[in-house]
């Protein structure tokens, strides 16, 4: 298991880099006016999957605690990110990027009567995410 929640946040961190930076639309969108944003969303983003898989393997109860609590916040990040304002509590900013950068990616939820829909990328950023918190929880409990 420990194997494993070393190398899942590294495939978490493939997944986003693949498509932020790789043009495969309509999965991504990448226009030249979201570069900013996506600049801004790696540097935040990046290193806590590497963190992640450092605390995992350093295997102290200390980092594994850590490391747990960095994946626990990477999933109340995408649920608040996507799925509060799916469900309709979204903020004018969050509305204004989804509009941006996101409108026209691919979905497979419903749309109609959603301000912000989570598209195909970003669920599977959610389901790695939620792998990444299960397996760092499994071997921290184990520990």
């Amino acid at each position: 298991m420990r194997v494993l929640a070393t190398v899942v946040p590294g495939l978490w961190l493939a997944w986003l880099v693949l498509t932020e930076w790789v043009p495969m639309f309509p999965l991504n969108d990448l226009r030249p006016g979201n570069l900013r944003h996506r600049r801004i969303a790696a540097a935040i983003n990046y290193p806590f999957p590497l963190l992640i898989a450092a605390g995992v393997a350093l295997g102290r109860t200390w980092s594994l605690v850590a490391a747990t609590a960095l994946a626990g916040l990477i999933v109340f990040g995408h649920v608040t990110s996507w799925w509060l304002p799916y469900a309709g509590l979204s903020t004018a900013a969050q509305r204004e990027t989804y509009r941006r950068d996101y409108a026209r990616t691919l979905k497979v939820l419903p749309t109609a009567g959603h301000d912000v829909v989570i598209d195909v990328q970003h669920m599977v950023v959610g389901v790695l995410s939620l792998i990444m918190l299960g397996t760092t929880l499994a071997v921290t409990l184990s520990g």
